[in-house]
């Protein structure tokens, strides 16, 4: 059984407080149907694999505020080091949930992952350093466990057993060519984020 990108995000959102909110791929757009306008969040779109990065900088600028990285499985495979350097920082306010639904560009072209799905994240950053690590298949689960999660020692990371949405775009339907707003949407967000945080 597995959890869907709308029913984790609404999880983490009714959950999130007023913690800074990265997100990228899946999640951004499971963000975007629930709350699109919220002032302490972030899109970590077009910089693909950069989402626990950017969380990190975050984290440690902001040590009072929980910050919360919703990453894809994909996404996180693009820049597997990163979680290496986040442990090594060991920021005490850095949640770090993976949607892992084995595909890259859910709901797209669903590619398949590098390694197939196989990789076990909660592992990896465990053995990178990070405090604590758990995996979530079920909605009712993730509800029931997630305060728990994020009052927790951290850096800590929550992978989700996230349901692939079904593919749009294939050989016989080319995906169209991505809008420019698509890209300027980061820029903007972070200067409402720097207002918010109130350094801008």
């Amino acid at each position: 059984m597995s959890i869907s990108t709308q029913d984790a995000c609404k999880i983490i959102q009714e959950a999130r407080a007023d913690a800074i909110v990265i997100s990228t791929m899946s999640a951004m757009h499971g963000m975007d149907q629930i709350d699109p306008d919220y002032a302490f969040g972030l899109s970590s779109v077009p910089l693909m694999g950069g989402a626990a990065g950017l969380g990190l900088g975050l984290a440690l600028s902001f040590p009072k505020r929980k910050v919360i990285v919703l990453d894809g499985d994909a996404s996180l495979l693009l820049e597997l080091g990163v979680l290496a350097t986040v442990a090594g920082m060991r920021p005490a306010n850095f949640y770090h949930f993976v949607f892992a639904n084995g595909v890259q560009f859910n709901g797209g072209a669903n590619l398949p992952v590098a390694g197939g799905g196989s990789v076990d994240f909660c592992a990896v950053a465990m053995a990178s350093g990070y405090v604590g690590a758990a995996r979530f298949a079920q909605a009712e689960a993730l509800r029931a466990g997630i305060g728990a999660w994020l009052a927790a020692p951290a850096p800590a990371l929550i992978e989700l057993d996230i349901e692939p949405t079904p593919a749009r775009f294939g050989p016989q339907l080319a995906q169209p060519e991505q809008g420019d707003a698509r890209f300027a949407r980061m820029g903007m967000e972070a200067r409402r984020l720097m207002r918010a945080l109130g350094t801008a």
